[in-house]
């Protein structure tokens, strides 16, 4: 029998019927324009808030790969209700959401969990996880006949960063993308989390894993998903590649709250 996991948070964080939901997407991709053509894009960073705070962030980073061809998704995301040692890739067939079915691929997962320890198949992080889930209506949206391999990190310790980060390098390709699922800071005052956000803008730009993992260590910079930004980071090292970030915002913005605000950024990476 196939085991699909089914959407848990439609009607929470995005629309539950699916013609509001293709709607809504369909009208932040149209607002969310760039004349900037993103040559051999194979990473996007992108916020996984509820859609009204950080859906328009997210659609630019997806109008880069709008009309793009890609097999396979590879989509990192942490872990925010489920700590566990280790990185687990949904070992179902398929993801669900109002639009429909996404089909696990079962033999990128496998590549990328052998020979490592702490790389396994499995359902921890995958059960009340929403970073992957609202990731998925918008590839839906902007991708054709592709299959995913969802990830989370429960320990976002530097062994697993570097762990995640080898197995990744090994199965990147022209067909293979990677998105990684974070936001940045949480809850300071606007002014605060745009200094703390810059800085990671600014690491992001430079590809600087070394800098951006020193602030994340420090606290001198925050993101929920940043040990998987980390990780994306390191895979392509070796290569010559160059990032853009694209848009950047915080919840602020929608709540007209600015003295507790959530970060947001869309980034592309590409070659």
């Amino acid at each position: 029998m196939k085991e699909n996991r089914p959407p848990h948070f439609a009607g929470y964080f995005y629309p539950e019927k699916p013609g509001i939901l293709q709607t809504q997407i369909q009208k932040m991709l149209d607002t969310a324009t760039n004349d900037f053509l993103f040559p051999n894009l194979h990473t996007i960073i992108a916020p996984h808030a509820g859609y009204a705070y950080s859906g328009l962030t997210a659609a630019y980073g997806y109008n880069a790969i709008n009309g793009k061809k890609y097999s396979t998704v590879i989509i990192l995301s942490p872990s925010h209700h489920e700590y566990f040692p280790g990185i687990s890739i949904y070992d179902g067939d398929a993801y669900g959401t109002p639009l429909g079915l996404v089909p696990v691929n079962h033999d990128v997962s496998e590549l990328l969990v052998k020979g490592s320890k702490r790389i396994y198949r499995g359902k921890e992080g995958h059960r009340e996880e929403h970073a992957i889930e609202v990731q998925l209506p918008f590839l839906q949206t902007v991708l054709n006949n592709f299959t995913i391999v969802p990830v989370v990190m429960g320990d976002q310790n530097e062994i697993y960063v570097e762990a995640l980060a080898e197995s990744l390098s090994s199965v990147l390709n022209d067909e293979t993308l990677v998105v990684v699922s974070s936001d940045l800071s949480h809850y300071h005052s606007q002014k605060k989390a745009d200094i703390m956000d810059a800085k990671i803008a600014g690491y992001i730009e430079a590809l600087d894993y070394n800098g951006l993992m020193r602030d994340l260590n420090s606290g001198k910079s925050e993101a929920c998903g940043g040990g998987l930004i980390l990780a994306a980071l390191k895979a392509i090292e070796q290569k010559q590649n160059k990032a853009k970030v694209i848009h950047r915002t915080t919840s602020g913005e929608v709540s007209l709250d600015y003295q507790q605000v959530v970060g947001y950024l869309s980034a592309a990476i590409y070659s």
